[in-house]
This record gives structure tokens, C-alpha cells and sequence, in this order.
């Protein structure tokens, strides 16, 4: 399964969206109703916990969530990103 599958799956699991079909295209913030603020937050924690990643508040923006495109891309950079080691 694609990141962008995977994450498609996060989106409607997270929003409770169904079926709703969803794609690299599909516009996110200001296009889903679903998604507002407390739900962004939501969605973060949803990623970070099914993908293994850490998401600090400095490194992620409105831009991220144009798309399920720029979100996967997000994910796939978080997940090829070195890891930092815990002192």
C-alpha cells in the first residue's frame, strides 16, 4: 500500500469519513468540512501513531494539508528523514 493510500485510510478513519473517495488531488483544509482545527490536531497524532513519526509544531503549516498529495509528501519526508536518538 502507497503512502498516500495509507494516508487516504488515516484521513477517513481520523475524520470519520467513510468511503468518501479520496486521491493525491483531493483538497483538505478549507474543502473538508471534517477538518478544522481540533481535527488537524487529531489527524497529527492519528499520523504520527500509524506511520511511527514525531511531528514538532515548528515543522508543519497549512501547506501540508493543500492535499492528500502534500500530506503524503509530509509523511514520506517524516519517514525518510534520520532519526534522532533519545538521550
Amino acid at each position: 500500500m502507497s503512502t498516500i493510500e495509507k494516508v487516504c485510510d488515516v484521513l477517513r478513519t481520523t475524520l470519520g469519513l467513510g468511503r468518501t473517495p479520496l486521491d493525491a488531488g483531493t483538497a483538505l483544509l478549507g474543502s473538508l468540512p471534517e477538518l478544522d482545527s481540533m481535527a488537524v490536531v487529531n489527524l497529527l497524532l492519528a499520523l504520527e501513531d500509524h506511520f511511527g513519526i514525531t511531528v514538532h509544531d515548528d515543522e508543519i503549516g497549512a501547506r501540508h494539508f493543500a492535499t492528500v498529495a502534500t500530506l503524503a509528501d509530509f509523511v514520506q519526508a517524516k519517514l525518510a528523514a534520520p532519526r534522532k536518538e533519545q538521550p
